[in-house]
């Protein structure tokens, strides 16, 4: 037990106690003093050795040298030397680092937060809302412990909002100045595509999403999901067409500009279509889909390996697990009557040799980000030339497959208005030209292709002089008399001299784009045309209308696998405005 010392007038009672560090002590003389753990102020310094507290005023730590000195000389001169090696080190290291002591006003603002008026504060609070948008994390997340935590040990003086200044101010605001944004990116579009489809949230809430896509000025193509509306009305054609109708309106976009529309197969879609007489194609994943469901679902050999409804995928796993499974199944004498038989496993290898390569196409398709439409044709040709083509000296379930998944195919495709929107497409691709059309065909697609660039100029000349006419409107003033311009002998020259029938031009630009070579078929069409537009400035306006659709509905899907991402188990309760306004954020923000 430590002695107990009478007070002496730097000491007060001893204590017998475990000692805890000075916090942030520099000083060597901290290793033989210090203080209570109860003592979280650190006021009282105690001393190793005798257990005495020492009084050090303000951290000074003269006195405490002081007490070793006159108390426990062999610790002083440990101390002493201590302090002079570490004196030492740091004049060999180096020139004394100058330390500069803040001023008062420093000191002041460092620790005064940020005025709420301030740019540092508005660009810190517009990052988290950009943060809150893209990732798609509940808006309750700003108050939690471990956020706040994170933000504070940034930058100390910015102060966080609460969730009610996001949801009801920075979020809307957001959404506001990146609807402007698209909005004036899409106005002046000379062509687009969609996507749509229908989707019901967690809370079996129904919406309907609406992207648009098209090609920009810098032969970047762009998809824009415009919206994820609330959509409580019945789902009949008539109503799902006053829906689309009013979408595009809403986004100031000209139904005539609507290129194609891509959907699925849905009775109520298709006949919403027709009644808005847009031109619709259909989703080949969900045509591929159906083709595949189809050939095996009255097959009474597959009934029993396949269960009706199942999956190529689920097919290669079982036969990849087959051995496992037959030992498990064996293992239990009630589970024996469930073994895969031979004839089983033939008929899942079947299935998955006839059915496996075709999955691969689907998701080949569904891409936004590249061209995917013009590929349907060369994908059709090669399931007929090479992969579902029957083989002559072979017979069976794979073949009989293969056939089925054919036939439904080519009867889909074989529609007129179809196959003219797929042949414009693969024309106008650099890559594939007149590859998978007949000669006779390519008349018919030149005449298409100067009947639609005349269109095309022509619209573009009625615009121009509309936008001149309401100009004029706008800035009329009184008539002012202007003085009549002489001609001069070379104005004469110029009237007797015309520039070539736009026919003669489009002939010329249509030789030239044959009579270049065919584009690597990895390459990129849309760079193909960029570089090459300035020579067919007709043909590469027909390039931006056709090459911006989608070969399926996918880019629709994504955006109902956003909602379902943001209508959570957690957030069930969300407002249908607000599912929308966040989805649209989601799906638009550029970070």
């Amino acid at each position: 037990m430590s002695e107990v010392s009478e007070p002496d007038g730097e000491t007060e009672a001893a204590v017998e106690v475990t000692l805890v560090p000075k916090r942030g002590g520099t000083s060597v003389i901290w290793n033989w003093f210090g203080f209570k753990s109860s003592d979280t102020k650190q006021t009282s310094v105690i001393c190793k050795v005798c257990r005495r507290v020492v009084t050090a005023r303000g951290g000074n730590t003269s006195n405490l040298f002081h007490h070793l000195k006159n108390t426990h000389a062999r610790e002083y001169e440990e101390a002493t030397r201590a302090k002079t090696s570490a004196s030492g080190t740091s004049s060999t290291s180096g020139a004394r680092p100058k330390t500069t002591q803040l001023s008062l006003q420093a000191s002041f603002t460092a620790a005064t937060p940020y005025d709420k008026s301030s740019k540092k504060w508005k660009d810190i609070t517009r990052a988290i809302a950009l943060y809150i948008a893209k990732d798609m994390v509940p808006i309750q997340t700003i108050e939690r412990d471990g956020f706040r935590y994170v933000v504070h040990t940034l930058d100390s003086r910015y102060e966080l909002p609460g969730r009610k200044f996001f949801s009801q101010k920075c979020l809307p605001e957001l959404y506001t100045e990146v609807r402007d944004r698209v909005m004036n990116e899409i106005r002046h579009l000379e062509a687009y595509s969609a996507t749509t489809d229908l989707w019901s949230s967690r809370t079996t809430e129904p919406y309907i999403s609406l992207t648009i896509h098209f090609i920009d000025d810098d032969w970047k193509l762009r998809s824009r999901c415009l919206q994820t509306a609330f959509f409580p009305e019945d789902h009949t054609g008539a109503i799902i067409a006053l829906g689309l109708k009013d979408a595009l309106s809403a986004w100031g976009l000209d139904e005539a500009r609507l290129v194609c529309m891509t959907t699925d197969s849905g009775a109520n879609m298709v006949r919403a279509l027709e009644i808005n007489k847009w031109t619709r194609l259909a989703c080949f994943g969900h045509r591929l889909h159906n083709a595949i469901e189809r050939s095996v679902q009255h097959d009474a050999r597959v009934a029993r390996a396949t269960g009706g409804g199942s999956r190529v995928k689920m097919m290669e796993r079982v036969l990849e697990q087959e051995k496992a499974i037959t030992q498990v199944l064996a293992a239990d004498q009630k589970s024996r009557h469930l073994l895969p038989t031979w004839q089983d496993i033939d008929v899942l290898e079947a299935i998955t040799k006839a059915l496996k390569p075709l999955q691969d196409f689907t998701d080949a398709l569904s891409g936004e980000e590249y061209v995917s439409v013009s590929y349907v044709k060369p994908v059709l040709h090669l399931l007929n030339s090479n992969i579902l083509k029957p083989e002559e000296d072979k017979a069976g379930l794979c073949e009989d497959i293969k056939k089925r998944v054919l036939d439904y195919l080519n009867e889909k495709y074989k529609d007129p208005a179809t196959d003219e929107l797929l042949t414009m497409a693969t024309f106008l691709d650099p890559r594939f030209k007149t590859t998978y059309m007949s000669p006779e065909k390519l008349e018919e697609v030149r005449s298409r292709v100067a009947t639609e660039t005349k269109a095309l100029e022509e619209k573009t000349a009625t615009d121009a002089s509309s936008t001149e006419d309401q100009s004029e409107r706008e800035t009329s003033t009184a008539p002012v008399q202007l003085k009549k311009p002489k001609h001069s002998l070379g104005s004469f020259f110029k009237k007797c001299s015309s520039a070539p029938p736009k026919q003669q031009g489009i002939d010329m630009e249509l030789d030239g784009y044959l009579l270049m070579a065919t584009a690597d078929s990895d390459s990129d069409p849309l760079e193909w045309w960029r570089l090459q537009c300035s020579h067919f400035p007709r043909i590469s306006r027909l390039a931006k209308k056709y090459l911006c659709i989608p070969a399926t509905s996918s880019p629709s899907e994504r955006a109902f696998s956003t909602g379902g991402n943001i209508v959570t188990s957690s957030r069930a309760s969300l407002k249908p405005e607000n599912v929308d306004r966040l989805v649209f954020l989601a799906k638009n923000l550029n970070v």
